[in-house]
């Protein structure tokens, strides 16, 4: 008598065609995993797997939960999400009404799926040099991404302590590789070094001291620990509602963009821009407490930044 075979995982990826949630839908695919690819219209490329439009800024969350259930999803990842280019309202819809619409409608399935939601590393705000940042410090954002970032993690958390979900938050720091969103620092120093390196130029970039320093992950590490969280959340391990995933040490931005350089080959004339008046010596930073992830999923950041830019570098020139 043969043993049967389980039947494979049904993700939906929210956000699916978006710089994270497009390549992890990839490479669930590649690793015979269903995927739903939900974004608000589709791709001039198509998305992996099979796509959905769905704007749950507007419609109602019954909806999305009797698409759930006729796909059979059992793992939601919501990498949705806005910033860039938004007024404070519609980072507001594309952030907190999203998350708390999704909520409802994954309460509403019929077999509820798991959830792993997608925070950031600006819900903490900034730390002193020299500190790092635990999941139980008491968040502080800067911004307003930051806090209506930490609004949605905070719904995705009481859900899930209610026992309404089974979710856990992933909070990211600043995710760096393959298809870096062009309004980036680094997507914008990229397409100025490609665009030289097409014109067979020489790259002319006008940098500040760039001297901040930031927690950065690599988006290959990001994808993996998306997957073992949710893998922890289907084996019924009691996860942390909240995790910080990030690199555990702090880099100048400045640092990176010397490394984008470096990895492009392309010749290049930089000329220093001064610091906005009245700015000083840095004093405070991002740096995440990365022990936890280690802890509860089995996580431990393995791409260096080098890695990280080659990658960007490599999908900015194919």
């Amino acid at each position: 008598m043969t043993t049967p075979h389980p039947a494979p995982a049904r993700y939906a990826v929210l956000g699916g065609t978006g710089f994270i949630g497009r390549l992890l839908g990839d490479r669930l695919l590649e690793q015979g995993i269903e995927v739903l690819s939900v974004a608000r219209k589709a791709p001039e490329v198509p998305a992996p797997g099979r796509f959905a439009a769905f704007d749950l800024s507007t419609a109602d969350p019954a909806e999305l939960a009797e698409l759930f259930d006729r796909e059979r999803i059992d793992t939601v990842v919501n990498a949705a999400g806005g910033m860039w280019g938004l007024t404070d309202e519609q980072m507001h819809e594309a952030n907190v009404v999203l998350t708390e619409r999704l909520i409802e409608a994954v309460a509403a399935m019929a077999a509820p799926a798991r959830l792993v939601h997608l925070g950031s590393v600006h819900e903490y705000g900034m730390a002193p040099v020299g500190v790092s940042q635990h999941e139980q410090d008491e968040p502080a954002p800067v911004m307003e991404y930051g806090r209506l970032k930490l609004a949605a993690t905070e719904a995705v958390v009481r859900a899930a302590e209610s026992g309404r979900l089974d979710a856990v938050v992933l909070r990211l720091g600043n995710v760096v590789g393959a298809g870096q969103p062009g309004h980036s620092l680094l997507g914008v120093m990229a397409a100025k070094l490609d665009t030289a390196r097409l014109a067979g130029a020489t790259a002319e970039l006008s940098l500040q001291p760039l001297s901040a320093q930031r927690d950065f992950v690599d988006l290959i590490d990001t994808l993996d620990a998306v997957q073992l969280a949710a893998e922890g959340l289907a084996a019924g391990r009691r996860v942390p509602p909240v995790l910080n995933i990030g690199s555990g040490s702090a880099a100048a931005a400045r640092q990176l963009v010397d490394l984008l350089i470096e990895e492009s080959g392309v010749p290049t004339a930089v000329t220093e821009v001064p610091a906005p008046e009245g700015t000083g010596p840095e004093t405070e930073w991002q740096q995440m407490d990365v022990l936890a992830a280690r802890d509860h999923l089995g996580w431990v950041p393995k791409r260096s930044l080098r890695q990280s830019v080659r990658a960007l570098w490599q999908a900015q020139t194919a």
